[in-house]
C-alpha cells in the first residue's frame, strides 16, 4: 500500500460486488480506484452507485490501478483472475466459492502459498458470530453441530438478476452460495471438514438443474455435523438456524444475524443488540475492509484462508457429487 488508504479494485460488479463497492465508499480507510465488469448492465449500475468512477477498459488496468483486488465474478473465472492478481503482486480478495473445480483449486492454493490471499466468508467479520463467541465458555464442550437451511424457491428473490448461473447445476446452488457460509463457521468452531455421508436431489426432467433438496453428515475436526436443506420446504425468502450443542449449553445462529442462547427456563433468548442482516451486513462488510487492509500490508487477519476455502469447498462439492457415487 502507498498510503494509509486501502486502494482497492472491483472486478465483477453483480450483487455481491456492488454490496463490496457501496461499503468500501463508505469506508474511510479505503478508495474503490477502479471496476471492471463486461456487462452493458454494470455501467449504469456503476454510474447509479458512483459518480466519480468510470467502468474500466479490462481487468488489467483494474489490477494496475489498485494494491488489493477484489474478484466477485461467477465462480469459473475465480482462478483465472487471481492468478492474473498475484502475479501482478497484488493481494487478492476472492469471493467464494474458491472456484468451480475442485483439481484446479487445489493446484490454486498450492501455488498460491505466502502470497497476500483470502476469501469473502463475512462471518470473519460478523458482529453475531462475535457475539456467539463471546457466549462460548458457557457451553462447555462443543459436541454436535446442527444446519438447516430452507428455501421458498431458489434463487432467492432478490438473487434473480444471476439466475443464469445460481440456478445452473455447474457453479450454482444454495449449498455452494448459502450452506458454505454455515460450514465455513462450523470449521472455525470444531476444526477441519470432512464428508462421511450426503445425499442431494435434482429437480426431475432438468439435467442442468440445481439441488432442490441436500441432507449430509460431516465432522468439524473431532464435533460431528449433521446439514439438511431444501427449496421449497418455507414460506419465507429463505431460513436458516445453525446450532451448536455442548455439554452445558446450546448456541444458535439465527436466520444470518441472530445470536441466541438457551436459557436455563428452555426458553431462546437472543442478543440484545441484534439486527436484521439487512442492517447488520454493512457494520460486517467495514470489518472484512479493515481485514482486507490488513491482510495487503502483510499482517495476519482472521479472513478465511485459501486453504479453509478449499476445505469448504470439497465438502460442498462432494455433498453434490453424491448421487454419482
Amino acid at each position: 500500500m502507498t498510503s494509509d488508504r486501502l486502494k482497492l479494485g472491483i472486478i465483477g460488479l453483480g450483487i455481491m460486488g456492488e454490496r463490496l463497492m457501496r461499503a468500501a465508499l463508505a469506508h474511510r480507510g479505503t478508495e474503490v480506484v477502479a471496476v471492471w465488469d463486461p456487462s452493458p448492465a454494470a455501467v449504469e449500475r456503476l454510474a447509479g452507485i458512483t459518480g466519480d468512477l468510470t467502468m474500466s477498459g479490462s481487468v488489467e488496468q483494474v489490477i494496475a490501478a489498485a494494491d488489493a483486488i477484489y474478484v466477485a465474478s461467477p465462480p469459473d473465472s475465480h482462478i483465472a483472475l487471481g492468478k492474473a492478481a498475484l502475479a501482478a503482486g497484488k493481494a487478492l480478495f476472492l469471493e467464494k466459492p474458491l472456484a468451480s473445480d475442485v483439481p484446479a483449486a487445489r493446484d490454486f492454493v498450492a501455488g498460491a502459498q505466502g502470497q497476500r490471499t483470502a476469501v469473502n466468508f463475512p462471518m470473519a467479520s460478523s458482529p453475531t458470530i462475535a457475539q456467539l463467541r463471546r457466549w462460548r465458555p458457557e457451553i462447555g464442550r462443543i459436541e454436535r453441530i446442527e444446519i438447516k437451511a430452507e428455501f421458498a424457491g431458489w434463487p432467492r428473490g432478490w438473487q434473480k438478476g444471476a439466475a443464469s448461473w445460481l440456478s445452473k447445476r455447474a457453479d450454482g446452488g444454495f449449498t455452494r452460495e448459502v450452506v458454505s457460509h454455515f460450514l465455513f463457521l462450523a470449521q472455525r468452531w470444531g476444526g477441519p471438514l470432512r464428508l462421511a455421508e450426503a445425499s442431494v436431489t435434482y429437480p426431475q426432467g432438468n439435467d442442468d438443474g440445481s439441488e432442490t433438496a441436500v441432507s449430509a453428515r460431516l465432522w468439524a475436526g473431532d464435533v460431528p455435523v449433521t446439514l439438511t436443506g431444501g427449496v421449497g420446504t418455507t414460506t419465507a425468502d429463505e431460513h436458516n438456524l445453525t446450532t451448536i450443542f455442548g455439554s452445558k449449553g446450546q448456541l444458535r445462529l439465527r436466520d444470518w444475524s441472530y445470536a441466541e442462547k438457551l436459557d436455563a427456563d428452555g426458553q431462546w433468548r437472543t442478543a440484545p443488540d441484534a439486527m436484521p442482516n439487512a442492517e447488520m451486513r454493512p457494520l460486517t462488510l467495514a470489518g472484512q475492509l479493515d481485514k482486507l487492509a490488513a491482510l495487503t500490508r502483510g499482517e495476519e487477519t482472521e479472513l478465511a484462508s485459501l486453504a479453509e476455502a478449499l476445505s469448504i469447498m470439497e465438502s460442498v462439492e462432494g455433498i453434490l457429487a453424491s448421487d454419482k457415487r
